[in-house]
């Protein structure tokens, strides 16, 4: 871990608004007063990484606008110049470089509050975890359970997954890919904004190596049904299943307070685990008929 995280520098501070206490219990609320156009947290996630240097495209989240905490606001002002990335589209990342070593690295499409992710990070040491969400509290909170856990494969990314994977991530350069519980647009108008679907996987398969686990899990059955088809239906990944269904939940995958609560309300939860194969590993029916004569 970097001296920068080893000896955190004090809080910045700032004069209290008028009729605003200068002081703050711990996890309180934090109320910063800014000018207009004046960033919300100077040294740390811009509002909007990637501006305008790309089309506009459906996207697949929603952005949550939550208040964020003390601890939280310090973390983000600390913490990302070190451990945060910015998703702007503008340049080719190195990830040996980003996280110091050649281990296997792992991106992770939305982490919530960043909980799990921490947890996998420190039960798997040997493989960074490239997290990316758009949620400011949770990227906050994930850099705060970092340095308090003293986690050195964790990077927090802000900003569009789909510009990342597209624009900033070379080819074969990811040994995984991991999308928990994403946003399920339940609405049949919001489905074309899901994002397990064909055109993103085939984004995600120039990007992951040969024999590189995509794991996800939702507790929305429909959700469920269609990454199940359009999974086994893509010609690069193949269902680690020997059934060609559903997978139990791993080892590895915590049991989230968010999941545990679905699960208490009846809510079934699916894993599907498939595997980024080898070309010439899966026969090419492209040409066969329907009928598979």
């Amino acid at each position: 871990m970097s001296d920068s995280l080893n000896a955190p520098e004090a809080p910045r501070s700032r004069p209290a608004a008028a009729g605003e206490s200068a002081l703050h219990a711990p996890g309180a609320p934090v109320r910063h007063t800014r000018d207009k156009g004046e960033p919300r947290f100077p040294d740390g996630p811009s509002a909007d990484p990637a501006g305008s240097h790309f089309e506009r495209r459906i996207r697949s989240f929603q952005p949550r606008r939550s208040r964020v905490t003390a601890g939280q606001a310090d973390a983000l002002q600390r913490l990302w110049p070190t451990w945060g990335l910015d998703i702007d589209g503008q340049r080719t990342i190195d990830l040996g470089e980003m996280f110091g070593n050649d281990h296997p690295v792992v991106l992770e499409i939305g982490f919530g509050m960043g909980e799990a992710t921490a947890q996998m990070a420190a039960a798997e040491p040997g493989i960074n975890i490239l997290a990316v969400d758009v949620h400011t509290p949770g990227q906050g909170n994930l850099l705060n359970l970092a340095e308090q856990q003293k986690l050195s494969n964790v990077r927090v990314g802000n900003g569009d997954a789909i510009i990342l994977l597209r624009e900033m991530l070379t080819e074969d350069s990811l040994d995984g890919l991991r999308v928990y519980f994403p946003d399920p647009w339940p609405k049949k108008r919001h489905h074309k904004r899901r994002l397990i679907q064909p055109e993103f996987l085939d984004l995600a398969a120039a990007r992951l190596r040969p024999g590189a686990l995509v794991h996800c899990a939702t507790d929305w059955e429909p959700y469920a049904e269609q990454m199940l088809d359009v999974l086994t239906a893509h010609p690069d990944f193949e269902n680690t299943q020997a059934d060609g269904g559903f997978a139990s939940r791993p080892d590895f995958r915590p049991l989230t307070r968010f999941e545990g609560q679905g699960l208490d309300k009846g809510h079934v939860v699916n894993d599907l685990l498939f595997r980024r194969v080898q070309h010439g590993d899966r026969p090419d029916r492209s040409d066969q008929s329907p009928t598979g004569a």
